[in-house]
């Protein structure tokens, strides 16, 4: 345990090296996990591409791993709890994700109903995740939170998940249809059955294909 929160932290580290600009010419910012974080080594994660398809910068403050709740203390300025990856600032949207890691690595996606109504309550008017998304709005941003992609019909280690995946979902959208200032962005229908290029080896991130295209979903909406 101890090794992994070593690797945990360092993984944030890496994360989360970009300051929160002061000068105000960054109007967008970037919460959440690995499906947001993912090829960013590369530059070409949903954030890049993202920043790419608006031709604007966005602050990118996601990480991989990153869960909004752990058993053990995590420093929130690492940039793991994706609850504290969120700062003030002037921004016109915040593009959010997040929740996913909590359901699989916090409950093994099994009996899941209390971890789920931390996250969100089945009205979508209660919970960590609402609570992170009501700190964007009070500054004025517009949200856009995003769903996850589905496995592309081939084995993966993420399978069971999926009932779990799509109650969280249900709830994001309800979340959303409280307040014209949030939306939900689903990306469940972005892979088509049986193709493997929209997903990193692991059939669990996204490629670069998949970033793009997941990016694209947002953009469309901030545009």
């Amino acid at each position: 345990m101890r090794i992994w929160l070593v690797l945990m932290a360092c993984v944030a580290l890496l994360g989360c090296t970009e300051p929160v600009p002061s000068s105000g010419n960054a109007r967008i910012i970037a919460t959440g996990d690995s499906m947001l974080a993912w090829n960013a080594g590369s530059g070409r994660s949903v954030v890049d591409a993202l920043e790419q398809q608006l031709g604007a910068r966005v602050v990118d403050r996601s990480v991989i791993g990153a869960r909004y709740h752990y058993v053990l203390p995590i420093s929130g300025s690492l940039g793991v709890r994706i609850g504290a990856q969120y700062v003030s600032g002037p921004w016109d949207w915040a593009v959010m994700n997040g929740g996913g890691n909590d359901l699989w690595l916090g409950c093994g996606c099994a009996k899941c109903d209390a971890q789920l109504d931390r996250l969100i309550s089945a009205d979508g008017a209660r919970g960590t995740v609402v609570d992170t998304v009501t700190r964007a709005r009070a500054d004025g941003a517009q949200v856009v939170y995003v769903g996850y992609l589905r496995t592309p019909g081939k084995p993966s280690l993420i399978d069971h998940c999926r009932t779990w995946g799509q109650k969280y979902e249900a709830r994001l959208a309800r979340m959303a249809a409280r307040d014209a200032g949030v939306t939900f962005v689903s990306i469940a229908d972005v892979v088509p059955d049986g193709d493997l290029s929209f997903h990193d080896v692991d059939r669990i991130h996204p490629s670069p294909k998949g970033s793009a295209a997941i990016a694209a979903r947002i953009a469309a909406v901030i545009k």
